[in-house]
């Protein structure tokens, strides 16, 4: 298998034997996935990154986390890591192209979206319909994925891939998740809109639902409810995202220490700042680091 091991990218258009051997790169991508593939998959799989995709034919069964889905092309099916994919059954002429993408990968997504008013809906959804005037635009998009995947002396393909996924999701991606929005009533978008400005600027002080519920003036409950109805996140994981992504951005692009990390980020120690990263990321300040 072919691969820059600085940028973490996999160049192999086939797939490899041991499915695993992509779920650790930074960022893999394969345009063709169809029915003769099926069976590498039979078993359940545990992803550790996030895959986005695109069936663009036919229909399959698959429990994700447990939880039954029928997908009818033309669709996004986004899979979290640590996710569990089982597939029960799939037609012939099913066909389909994914991406996947590691937490890394995601956080610099999430530092380009954020202020995206759709992307709290995109992040949490799991199968989103692709209205089908829109399918030509995103096979062609992934086409030009595979353009830059293609060449391999580009020393700059990390940060080509971030830049083309984020500007085609403003561009047009965004369009999937629009009705989902309309589902809700205005007054509940306009409280996701309104806590996510607040987690923005405060969560680095505050960190418990109840500040969030009482600037927004509604109960804990219904924030709580409201939020993981639109976006597929609780309150809470939003609020520890943006906490475990500045420590990381901070812990990667700054020379602090982890003592002033943990002070900037309002930990009362050092020793708790570490336990609860950990507990989030998987290892520890020191470790990502390094890492």
């Amino acid at each position: 298998m072919k691969a820059t091991k600085d940028l973490g990218l996999n160049y192999n258009i086939e797939l490899p034997e041991n499915v695993t051997n992509i779920l650790k790169r930074d960022f893999w991508v394969l345009e063709k996935f169809d029915r003769s593939m099926i069976p590498i998959l039979s078993d359940p799989l545990k992803f550790t990154s996030n895959v986005s995709i695109i069936v663009k034919r036919g229909t399959c069964n698959v429990d994700i986390n447990l939880i039954s889905y029928q997908v009818q092309a033309p669709c996004i099916v986004n899979i979290r890591s640590s996710q569990i994919l089982q597939l029960n059954s799939v037609s012939d002429d099913f066909d389909s192209s994914f991406i996947v993408m590691s937490n890394k990968f995601c956080d610099k997504l999430f530092l380009l979206l954020q202020d995206c008013r759709v992307y709290p809906t995109a992040s949490g959804n799991q199968i989103v319909k692709i209205p089908p005037s829109l399918l030509t635009d995103f096979i062609n998009f992934y086409q030009h994925i595979n353009r830059i995947f293609e060449d391999t002396n580009n020393p700059y393909a990390y940060q080509a891939m971030v830049l083309a996924i984020s500007s085609f999701f403003l561009e047009t991606g965004y369009k999937c998740y629009m009705y989902l929005m309309e589902d809700y009533p205005y007054g509940n978008r306009r409280i996701v809109d309104k806590f996510m400005i607040l987690v923005q600027q405060n969560f680095k002080n505050e960190r418990f639902l109840e500040f969030y519920a009482n600037q927004l003036q509604i109960t804990p409950k219904h924030l709580s409810r409201t939020i993981k109805a639109l976006t597929g996140f609780t309150a809470v994981e939003w609020i520890e995202r943006f906490v475990v992504l500045e420590a990381k951005v901070l812990l990667k692009s700054t020379n602090l220490n982890i003592q002033q990390i943990a002070d900037e980020l309002n930990f009362h120690s050092q020793s708790f700042f570490g336990k609860y990263f950990k507990k989030k990321v998987g290892m520890s300040p020191k470790e990502f680091r390094n890492f």
